[in-house]
């Protein structure tokens, strides 16, 4: 049990509302419903789930695409439109992780799945906290993807069917080797109780784009399914930031060094210019000097130096 107040109200009270109401209930049955009562948030069928199975992903590039859509939003997402108080709003974003409807049903588990207004516990230390349980974050997710890596997974069928039935808003399948057809991105957006192929790449009420980019990840080059802006901008990963930052504080120090290079050159030729200026002072100091000497020795000789 693990709960010292379960088992000493037990030993002690045999009676009252966990006996006398209740003459068929076993010692545990009862200390499952103390237990509740003590503590709301504990469920031991929760703790009897099969959550960590340890199951691995199906290949390397599903792995590589979910942390390039999970990790770009951690590091560059500011999150979903401001609510009509201009606050912020949380979100949070998993990859793999199981989505428990109910106790007594089977998880989805979506590739990439984005939920709106809600926290990550601060601590993962429990089990309950270490899954998305529908009835613990108080509401489904808002976008689930799935990455098509074969026939068999029914992105387009039974996967569909069933975000469908239970009303995940948005739904993406990325299909980069074509198994199901010919489109690579499909965007699916709930309407009147069915998926419905979404005009734009963009999902506004979310805040958040999906788009295609062929580019470099982690030492791959390849076309990848980004989170972009609306302007289709994809969100970069934290490497990616980094890396901006280091280009821009590169070309900024460059810039920098041109300017000091373009001071110091005008400088030179600031004082270069000082320089002839002052040495033409001289030479026309030099040559008023000679001219007076001039005019005074045509004077002491009676002439005029005007008439000369």
């Amino acid at each position: 049990m693990g709960d010292n107040r379960v088992m000493s109200i037990l030993d002690a009270a045999e009676e009252g509302p966990y006996a006398g109401p209740r003459p068929s209930m076993s010692r545990r049955e009862r200390e499952r419903l103390l237990e509740q009562e003590l503590d709301p948030t504990l469920s031991l069928d929760e703790q009897k789930l099969v959550t960590e199975d340890d199951t691995p992903v199906d290949n390397i590039l599903s792995e590589k695409q979910m942390r390039l859509l999970t990790e770009a939003l951690y590091a560059s997402w500011s999150g979903p439109p401001p609510g009509p108080d201009g606050a912020p709003r949380s979100f949070v974003a998993y990859a793999n992780v199981g989505l428990y409807l109910a106790l007594n049903q089977p998880p989805l588990v979506p590739d990439v799945l984005v939920s709106l207004d809600v926290e990550h516990p601060e601590e993962l230390d429990e089990k309950r906290d270490r899954v998305y349980f529908v009835w613990r974050f108080g509401k489904l997710p808002d976008l689930v993807v799935e990455i098509v890596s074969n026939k068999e997974g029914g992105e387009l069928s039974t996967k569909r069917d069933r975000y469908t039935t239970i009303g995940i808003p948005y739904y993406v399948v990325f299909d980069p080797f074509h198994k199901l057809g010919s489109d690579t991105l499909l965007v699916f957006e709930l309407a009147g109780g069915h998926y419905v192929r979404a005009s734009a790449s963009f999902l506004g009420p979310i805040g958040l784009g999906v788009t295609l980019w062929r580019g470099r990840f982690e030492n791959i080059d390849r076309e990848w399914l980004r989170f972009c802006d609306a302007k289709g901008v994809v969100l970069p990963t934290g490497v990616e930031r980094a890396q901006a930052e280091k280009k821009r504080a590169e070309s900024a120090k460059r810039r920098a060094e041109a300017e000091k290079r373009r001071a110091e050159t005008e400088k030179e030729r600031a004082e270069a210019e000082k320089e002839r200026a002052e040495a033409e002072k001289e030479r026309a100091e030099a040559e008023k000097e000679r001219a007076d000497k001039l005019a005074a020795k045509l004077r002491a000789l009676g002439i005029d130096p005007d008439d000369v």
